[in-house]
């Protein structure tokens, strides 16, 4: 029976890294995948996943309109597993439609993404993860400070923290630290 699972982490946990290792594990034993990502990210290129350390793959971008569940439904070869990265930026629609791809087609679907923004709340997508994933799983990774585990992530603007602004602002190290909640409140300490 197939599951839906939800693994969040802080920016530089590997969670692109994980999600390129189960793809290629599925594949090595002639398992086709999907790999889906958000249209908002487009960091690298649109509809790509790439990781830090230069690994990339290419992507299905989701967009606001787009019906996940007829994709899926309608492509032409069962996928064996569905992988998403930047998860947090699904709508409470692309949700509760993997959650559709799980139960009726019998689809195992792996999401991945930040579970909070750098206000320390929840982004819609992965509210809507927490609240329908079978299985749900932190990807750990330490302080940029401190050897403490990360559980927030810091924006900067100029080397100085950000607290304020809108909640989407795609960037990547120069942009957004790991950080624990002691160095979230106080970077300088």
């Amino acid at each position: 029976m197939a599951q839906f699972y939800f693994k969040y982490g802080t920016m530089n946990s590997g969670k692109t890294i994980e999600i390129l290792k189960v793809a290629h594990n599925y594949e090595e034993q002639g398992k086709p995948v999907v790999i889906m990502t958000s249209a908002l990210d487009t960091r690298d290129e649109f509809g790509v996943v790439s990781s830090r350390i230069g690994m990339r793959r290419e992507a299905v971008p989701i967009g606001d309109d787009m019906n996940v569940y007829d994709y899926i439904a309608n492509l032409p070869e069962k996928p064996y597993c569905i992988l998403i990265d930047e998860s947090q930026f699904l709508s409470k629609q692309h949700v509760y439609d993997f959650a559709r791809v799980v139960d009726e087609l019998n689809v195992p679907v792996m999401a991945f993404g930040l579970k909070n923004d750098f206000q320390n709340h929840l982004f819609e997508g992965s509210r809507e993860l927490l609240l329908l994933a079978d299985k749900i799983e932190e990807i750990k990774t330490i302080c940029q400070y401190c050897s403490k585990k990360a559980t927030m992530v810091l924006r900067t603007a100029n080397g100085k923290p950000v607290y304020e602004g809108e909640q989407i602002q795609i960037g990547g190290n120069e942009t957004y630290i790991p950080v624990c909640r002691r160095h979230y409140f106080n970077p300088d300490m």
